[in-house]
């Protein structure tokens, strides 16, 4: 059995405190959070949030969201007195990893779930800190749970020393993120996309829901073209729920590229290493183009090969 650890940093949320370190758990060698404490966070009654995953199944593998087993429940209310699980449910509670919590808050609507998943990503990146800072609490963790911590710090200090440098030259034309920071990524696609006075071509063979959330942030009365996979998993109903909210998105169907660009008012333009759906999962760059006539060329191969 995994030993389940806490931390004991505080993240604020709007209008009140919620310690959010007291509700992350260590199980299975991953960082998670109870379906029934982010119920409570994202305005929902647990039953309600978990027919939404049951009914978008598909968007939330293992590695997203996984049942916890009797021991894992048992063990769990012996090390955490107040964990939020119900003695009397029948239902072993679904648990949801990081990159599963954004994915929960794409498929939950409201307002609410949209915010709090940002201040929760926020808390697992404190958390990250946190693990870095104060190796000496972890040593009874088993080794296969200890290697994935040193591997974490390992990143994050990599991932500081790429940012004082970013932060001192402010004119870099490439940036590189490494594997588990997907606040971050999320906060630098999101810088970009608000940068547009006019139109955004993206072309991403592989856009979806959470690819709309980047979108989403764009100014309003921006007007966003976007070309993918035929392949991609984007219903109508997904861009009609986008444009009821983020008017106008036109995406359209192409098998010409294999790369991921991102072009802002067709003078300034990104080239991305990662889907922006998966930004932050593994390590990725994104290098900034400074041919105009090159960008042409690439919004002309898409208008041309669109349907």
């Amino acid at each position: 059995m995994d030993e389940i650890v806490t931390i004991t940093d505080t993240v604020g949320l709007p209008n009140q405190m919620i310690d959010l370190s007291k509700i992350i758990y260590t199980i299975r060698g991953k960082q998670v959070m109870l379906d029934s404490d982010l119920a409570i966070l994202y305005g929902y009654e647990v039953k309600r949030l978990n027919e939404q995953v049951k009914n978008n199944i598909n968007r939330f593998p293992e590695d997203f969201m996984f049942h916890m087993t009797k021991e894992e429940v048992k063990d769990l209310r012996s090390k955490f007195s107040t964990a939020n699980i119900n003695p009397k449910s029948r239902s072993l509670p679904h648990v949801f990893t990081e990159q599963g919590i954004y994915m929960l808050a794409t498929v939950l609507n409201g307002e609410i779930a949209e915010k709090q998943s940002i201040f929760i990503m926020r808390a697992f990146r404190e958390m990250r800190h946190f693990i870095m800072n104060n190796e000496r609490m972890f040593e009874r963790i088993n080794s296969i749970e200890l290697k994935q911590l040193e591997y974490q710090k390992e990143s994050e200090e990599k991932f500081n020393k790429i940012f004082d440098y970013i932060a001192d030259h402010k004119e870099d034309n490439q940036k590189i993120f490494f594997d588990g920071q997907i606040y971050d990524a999320f906060s630098l696609l999101t810088d970009i996309v608000g940068q547009a006075k006019r139109e955004i071509v993206l072309i991403d063979g592989y856009i979806d829901v959470i690819t709309l959330n980047i979108l989403a942030k764009k100014n309003v009365g921006i007007h966003v073209f976007a070309y993918t996979l035929p392949s991609a998993r984007i219903s109508a109903q997904d861009i009609n729920s986008f444009n009821a909210q983020y008017p106008t998105l036109t995406v359209k169907r192409t098998t010409a590229f294999h790369d991921r660009f991102l072009i802002i008012d067709g003078v300034h333009g990104y080239h991305i290493g990662s889907s922006l759906k998966d930004a932050g999962k593994k390590c990725f760059g994104i290098n900034k183009i400074e041919s105009v006539d090159v960008l042409k060329d690439i919004m002309s191969k898409a208008q041309q090969t669109g349907v």
